[in-house]
């Protein structure tokens, strides 16, 4: 969304309490995001919690018949909870879309024999315990990169380092974009900076930062970010569908991504968790077709980047010790 998209554009509303002297101050243009998607855009969608060829498979029916279009489809459950046949159907299946496939790496802290992550103030989360965690993490990158897979998702700081020290020594490929989770994701410009330099190429931030935070953050960083538009549960359960333009023209480039509340937890997924996945993997889409439509009818669905762009432009890292 340009500054002059984003004047154009209608606030939710706004006629009815401008008639009625209760409008609201123009947008202030000093807190607008400057940056873009490398190849035009300022946002793009992703549709997460698609845990197996099934669940994609009525992510794509359902995305093809509400005309939803999707930049990036990814998995909470971890690459070791899929086999290679799955795997390679994933992959073939969002490659012939031209959609970007995202995998979770683990092990994680919270499935950890560790009793901290139990505890009252949860410990230290997902990272990864001990080498051999940090090890699982790494093997789960380059079998799934070997079997197609573009994107992968990370929730330790030490192993984002450790992938993009990968990714330049050519162990995996060096297209291969890392995106970090919305579990540990950064509530600050330094922190998101600090994660941009350890070789993120987009960031989940927690969806209850507010407006001024993502101006704050921009002001710092040029990766992209990530956000439930809708939120899970057990990331808060907000649902901020009405503030979509405002979020883009703040946080961009951004991706809109559509959670599902009052959904319950499905990782690590299994089939006996089949028909409540696939029904939650459907409503998903269908939260993406209401968040478009509210964006088109306020006049701001204009500047989504291309369908099947992935990469984030060039991005500031920290250097690499021979």
């Amino acid at each position: 969304m340009t500054d002059a998209s984003a004047k154009a554009a209608r606030r939710p509303g706004e006629p009815a309490l401008t008639a009625l002297g209760l409008g609201a101050p123009a947008p202030d243009p000093a807190d607008a995001s400057p940056h873009s998607f490398p190849g035009g855009g300022r946002w793009r969608t992703e549709v997460p919690s698609c845990e197996g060829p099934e669940a994609l498979a009525v992510v794509l029916k359902e995305a093809s018949r509400l005309d939803v279009p999707i930049h990036r489809i990814s998995q909470g459950s971890g690459v070791w909870m899929l086999s290679d046949a799955e795997i390679t159907e994933m992959a073939e299946a969002t490659a012939d879309r031209d959609i970007e496939l995202c995998l979770f790496t683990g092990p994680r802290g919270t499935w950890d024999i560790g009793g901290s992550t139990r505890t009252d103030s949860r410990g230290a989360g997902l990272r990864a315990r001990g080498h051999d965690a940090v090890a699982g993490c790494v093997e789960d990158a380059v079998r799934a990169t070997e079997l197609g897979v573009k994107c992968l998702l990370v929730a330790d700081e030490g192993v984002l380092w450790t992938l993009h020290r990968a990714r330049e020594a050519g162990i995996i490929p060096r297209d291969t974009t890392l995106k970090v989770s919305a579990l540990i994701g950064p509530v600050n410009p330094a922190s998101y900076a600090v994660y941009e330099q350890l070789g993120a190429d987009s960031v989940n931030v927690p969806s209850d930062l507010t407006l001024d935070h993502l101006t704050e953050i921009r002001r710092t960083s040029a990766a992209p970010m990530d956000m439930y538009i809708e939120a899970p549960d057990d990331l808060g359960g907000y649902v901020r569908m009405y503030e979509v333009a405002e979020l883009i023209r703040r946080g961009a480039p951004l991706y809109l991504k559509f959670g599902l509340s009052k959904a319950p937890g499905i990782y690590p997924y299994g089939h006996h968790m089949r028909d409540v996945t696939l029904a939650s993997a459907k409503e998903r889409v269908r939260r993406g077709r209401l968040a478009l439509d509210l964006l088109a009818r306020h006049g701001a669905d204009g500047d989504m980047a291309p369908l099947g762009s992935r990469l984030p432009g060039d991005l500031r890292r920290f250097g690499i010790s021979s």
